[in-house]
């Protein structure tokens, strides 16, 4: 009996997408499908009742953003899901901004705010204004933004989101707690 070859990693897929395999593409995503769902699903639950997107919408619009993307690429699992996120946030404000301008004096999208994915609501609040206040805090401290990024959208954990930006788990720890401050202070006003 033949012994069958081994799946490929997620990262070697990754290398050789970005040394320009086009089929390495064509192979990650079904290693990574059924994960960057259930990312979709956490997404779209903390909209409101009956949004439009569906989960696999709001994945097949993220890898479509990411192939065509000429942003830096992915070099391992972590960075790929961080992407991911950040790319569904971005989909889904798109999407937000699109329905209040159609609809004059429209209904907001509102989110919950939380510790993690997995932690209870701390605060509801509107998408755009959670935007609006991550793009003003990223001019602040882009680091600051990048870790509410990797642990409210893309749900990475403490030594996930250390290891994604290259610092310590106190740093992370330290700047998460100063970016939730910081959030709920501003999108209290």
């Amino acid at each position: 009996m033949a012994d069958s070859l081994p799946a490929p990693d997620v990262t070697e897929l990754l290398l050789g997408w970005q040394r320009g395999d086009p089929g390495a593409l064509d192979r990650l995503l079904p290693l990574v499908y059924a994960e960057l769902r259930r990312l979709a699903r956490a997404h779209l639950r903390r909209e409101r009742p009956g949004h439009t997107l569906q989960p696999t919408a709001l994945v097949h619009e993220a890898y479509v953003r990411l192939v065509g993307g000429r942003g830096r690429t992915p070099q391992n699992r972590t960075q790929l899901f961080a992407l991911a996120a950040r790319l569904m946030r971005q989909i889904l404000v798109d999407h937000a901004r699109r329905k209040l301008a159609s609809k004059r004096g429209g209904s907001a999208t509102l989110v919950d705010l939380a510790e993690s994915i997995e932690a209870a609501p701390a605060a509801s609040l509107d998408l755009l204004a959670l935007d609006e206040a991550l793009t003003e805090l990223h001019g602040l401290d882009p680091r600051l933004c990048r870790i509410v990024e990797l642990r409210f959208f893309a749900g990475l954990t403490i030594d996930e989101t250390a290891e994604t930006l290259g610092v310590s788990t106190a740093t992370v720890e330290r700047d998460w707690s100063v970016s939730r401050s910081w959030l709920h202070q501003r999108l209290s006003l």
